[in-house]
């Protein structure tokens, strides 16, 4: 209640202040104003009086005072210095104005950077948009993806006392990590590539079965396992600043500029990479790089998982795969911080 009253009265005190501008008071006479009409009429009864004390003439001097040159300098001598006192009086009349416009503008300015502060700080609270929670759906399904991998795992172990087993289970139970020194996730097929795609681009609602079943085969894979989590971290932490994957519409690049990054290749070669056109987008990552080091980290992390997984997927994925992968969320992800970053210079 108290944000949205702050930004009520924000967008009262601009659009009053915006209104007050539209509409000035120029019709009102200043003190400005009623000095130079005191000092025009002092000049005025100055001169009359100075020309009716003039002494009379002869026909030959009233000649002369009819001199078309005498009577031009006459006239300026007379109006030049009124004029000049309506000069002045305009000049700090409209000096006047513009600091009153210049007041209600800072007072528009104040109003609406309030209503800023008051919207960001509701969104903060609370106020959250689809797409945030579209990623907390994921988040959370992810979380119990995780966990039910775990408890199976679990379970599996602890349906097998350890006061019956017998040597010989014992030396079977060993002998993988004996004979070949590695996990299973290392002995498991690699996840396909049609799934690993479906799952970087994550579920587009709680009921995308689809996605969620590519995402599960992802969580299984290690390496996919840790791409998806660091692009859900990095997405989670871009859409704290409003910032979303769907929003972005950038440039495509060609596969083959895709395949010269995986390759090592650098600078203009895969410029177009970054094609992230957005200014808006830009510059809040580029000041959340230089001020959080928590996102900072979590930006790197991510970029290095990205860049392992596609010299990878590269060495046998297709020309419709790689551009498959590049309209993925993930790869939105990745040009976007890959520009910020510099990492296609």
């Amino acid at each position: 209640m108290a944000n949205g009253q702050n930004k009520a009265d924000g967008q009262n005190k601009a659009d009053a202040a915006l209104g007050a501008t539209a509409a000035p008071d120029r019709a009102r006479v200043s003190a400005t104003e009623w000095i130079a009409i005191a000092l025009s009429l002092i000049w005025l009864a100055f001169v009359s009086v100075f020309f009716m004390s003039m002494p009379a003439s002869d026909p030959a001097i009233i000649g002369e005072g009819l001199d078309s040159l005498r009577f031009v300098m006459t006239l300026m001598a007379i109006f030049l210095p009124v004029a000049m006192i309506w000069v002045a009086a305009a000049a700090a009349r409209s000096a006047r104005i513009v600091r009153e416009e210049s007041r209600r503008l800072q007072v528009a300015i104040d109003g609406m950077r309030q209503t800023y502060v008051a919207d960001r700080q509701a969104r903060g609270t609370g106020i959250e948009s689809s797409v945030e929670r579209k990623l907390n759906e994921i988040a959370k399904a992810t979380q119990k993806t995780e966990t039910a991998l775990a408890t199976f795992a679990t379970s599996r172990e602890a349906a097998r006392p350890q006061a019956v087993l017998t040597k010989a289970e014992d030396d079977r139970d060993d002998q993988p990590t004996f004979a070949l020194g590695t996990s299973a996730d290392e002995m498991a097929p690699p996840i396909a590539r049609p799934d690993l795609i479906r799952a970087l681009n994550f579920p587009d609602t709680e009921n995308d079965e689809v996605g969620f079943a590519a995402l599960r085969r992802a969580l299984k894979d290690r390496q996919a396992r840790q791409l998806v989590q660091a692009s859900q971290d990095i997405l989670t932490l871009l859409s704290q600043d409003g910032i979303y994957m769907d929003d972005l519409r950038p440039d495509r690049a060609r596969p083959d500029i895709w395949r010269r990054f995986a390759k090592g290749e650098r600078g203009r070669a895969v410029a177009a990479l970054g094609g992230v056109r957005d200014r808006s987008c830009l510059a809040l990552t580029a000041g959340r790089m230089r001020e959080d080091g928590v996102f900072r980290d979590a930006a790197h992390h991510f970029l290095r998982k990205f860049d392992q997984t596609l010299i990878s997927f590269e060495l046998e994925a297709t020309d419709e795969d790689i551009a498959a992968l590049s309209e993925t969320r993930t790869s939105r992800a990745f040009m976007l911080l890959g520009r910020v970053t510099g990492a296609f210079d």
